[in-house]
């Protein structure tokens, strides 16, 4: 046995000479994953060692360690310098955190598709939140519209623009989609950014699209919510096809 494998659990499919399969990793992920889905191990809970974790699934500890290593990537473990590894607070946000890289990539090479789904999942936020929005989200949403409509600063009203949006997937109370509609409505910036530099008249349009959002929601009304919110994502990829440029570079 070399120095490599010392401590290494058995690995009773890999022959001497055998490189390490894919599909280990992948076994030791379903396992951790198991064990999380079974309530075995719970947010903020301490991850066994490797060691233990090796011998337990019958499996070398260099595939236990890269399951612990994408599952890390992915935000559901986190290792503390010292402590051990320990599974996170499993937030939505935090787990998809890690697909703003895969969106990125898609709005590339299918921006159509990105903008299609930002405008059924704008929709199904603005017709949730306007039955639970409050009165203090109300009174915010109206302080983003004003700072939209004043700052000179071209970041500060996209800015702006992003926590309208924000607020409004929070209002509604599901937290999955207000963390996918994060992830998607970051990576528009860009578009955002050179909309507002090319576009005279995009800040008016947007004042009036967000104002008829906003009143929607005043009046609890659902139905003219999600048609709102749909018809100002819907003006985003008007623009996007109005322009000259190609839409991956938005």
């Amino acid at each position: 046995m070399t120095k490599a494998d010392e401590g290494a659990g058995p690995d009773p499919s890999a022959g001497p000479h055998q490189p390490r399969l894919t599909g280990k990793t992948e076994d030791a992920i379903n396992r951790i994953q198991a064990m999380l889905l079974s309530g075995e191990l719970g947010p903020g809970d301490r991850l066994p060692t490797e060691r233990e974790l090796s011998t337990r699934f019958w499996m070398s500890r260099n595939c236990v360690r890269e399951a612990v290593r994408t599952l890390s990537s992915m935000g559901v473990l986190e290792s503390r310098v010292g402590a051990g590894t320990y599974v996170t607070d499993l937030q939505p946000q935090v787990l998809l955190d890690g697909s703003s890289f895969v969106l990125e990539l898609l709005r590339h090479r299918n921006v159509w598709e990105v903008m299609e789904t930002r405008r059924v999942l704008d929709a199904l936020a603005a017709s949730k939140a306007a039955g639970r929005i409050t009165a203090e989200q109300l009174s915010e949403l109206r302080e983003l519209m004003a700072t939209m409509d004043s700052a000179l600063d071209l970041d500060e009203r996209i800015a702006a623009d992003l926590a309208f949006h924000r607020l409004i997937a929070d209002a509604g109370g599901n937290q999955v989609l207000a963390a996918v509609l994060r992830t998607v409505a970051g990576g528009t910036t860009a578009a955002r950014k050179r909309r507002g530099l090319t576009d005279a008249h995009a800040m008016e349009r947007m004042h009036a699209e967000h104002l008829l959002i906003y009143r929607a929601l005043e009046r609890g009304d659902a139905d003219l919510a999600a048609t709102a919110a749909a018809a100002h994502v819907a003006g985003v990829e008007a623009w996007l096809l109005d322009t000259d440029d190609s839409p991956a570079d938005q």
